[in-house]
Parts: C-alpha cells; structure tokens; sequence
C-alpha cells in the first residue's frame, strides 16, 4: 500500500522522546525514496501516455489521468512524511549544539546520518561565528544566573587550564570556585559538574 512505509518515519518520530534521537532509519528512508522514484516514473509515464494520444491533460478525465493523479498525490504525501522527519531530526541535533556544545558524544554520533553530522558541524559554525562577529557567547547563561560563581567538582583529568587572568590545574575529583561562564563549557562537555553542598 502507498505511503506505508513514509508513515513509520513519521509514527517514529512521534513514539520517541521528546529531544532524544532514535538512530537515523537508513533502511526505511531509502525505501521510500525509492517508492517516490517509482511513483515518479508511473507519473511521467502517465502523462506521456495522454499526451501521445494527444488528450488534454487539463480536461481529460478517464483512468490514466486518475491513475497520475494517485502517483503524484502519493509522491507529495512520501515526501511531506521524509520533510517532517528531517525536521524533527534537524531540530532535535540543533537543541544539542545548545545543551551539549561544538562536540557531540560519540553515543550520539552514532545515530546522526552522514549529512545530519554535517549540518551539525556548519549549525555550529554558523553559531560560531555570529559569536566572534558579536563578541559575545551565546551559549553560557542560557538561564539568568543568580550568582556568577559557581563551585565545581571535576570529573575527568583535564590538565592546566587559562581562565581568564589565571591558570588552574583541573585535576579528577577536585573542587574549584569558578566563573560560571567559564565552567559552562566543560559541564555540557561531561568533564565537570556543578558541586552542591
């Protein structure tokens, strides 16, 4: 039946939580890209048939033009279900350039299709450089802090570290009283966590 396998994309989308990624279903998506290229070709075969009969493709209403009506209404609903499962992907990748930073997880990684990678990669850029333009960071503060200090424990060795007039030696498991802005970067990386007491 037409459309039947464009709708699991769609009833994909809407069975997995809300800003989570299933991994990228190559298999279906290419499947149904096909199907469009099939419906594709029955309808330029269809017309090419009213036409060398030469009928009014306008006026004309017996089975090929019904037949070409199914194929291209079919093609529009495969590809209205592959828009919105891209949409919904793009989205959910551009939420995790806010909430994780430049670099993402490798559990992630590994559901992202190749050119779902790169549009993160040029969606990060893109940030990137509105931020240097702007000279100012977008992505720290995204709720108003109500103190700019925060303490952290780190969780990963990350080695000496310049953060604004000082240096740091961010050792695993040791305590630090710093800036949140500049410990922002490392949290949404997983290197440290905000420590309360």
């Amino acid at each position: 039946m037409y459309g039947r396998r464009a709708s699991q994309l769609v009833r994909e989308i809407d069975s997995s939580e809300a800003g989570q990624l299933a991994p990228f279903n190559s298999d279906i998506f290419d499947q149904v890209i096909r199907e469009c290229n099939e419906h594709n070709a029955q309808f330029q075969s269809l017309i090419r048939k009213m036409v060398e009969q030469n009928l009014d493709i306008e006026t004309t209403r017996n089975e090929d033009h019904y037949g070409a009506a199914i194929h291209h209404l079919s093609l529009l609903r495969n590809k209205r279900c592959l828009m919105a499962y891209m949409y919904n992907r793009a989205e959910v990748i551009q939420s995790f350039r806010w909430k994780i930073g430049p670099v993402l997880p490798h559990d992630i990684q590994e559901k992202l299709h190749f050119s779902e990678k790169e549009y993160f990669k040029n969606h990060s850029a893109a940030i990137k450089s509105y931020i240097s333009e702007m000279d100012i960071d977008l992505t720290v503060d995204m709720v108003p802090p109500k103190d700019p200090y925060i303490q952290v424990r780190v969780l990963e060795d990350i080695g000496e570290v310049s953060l604004g007039d000082h240096s740091v030696s961010l050792t695993k498991n040791s305590l630090h009283f710093l800036r949140r802005t500049d410990a922002e970067q490392f949290i949404s990386q997983g290197l440290m966590e905000e420590f309360l007491e």
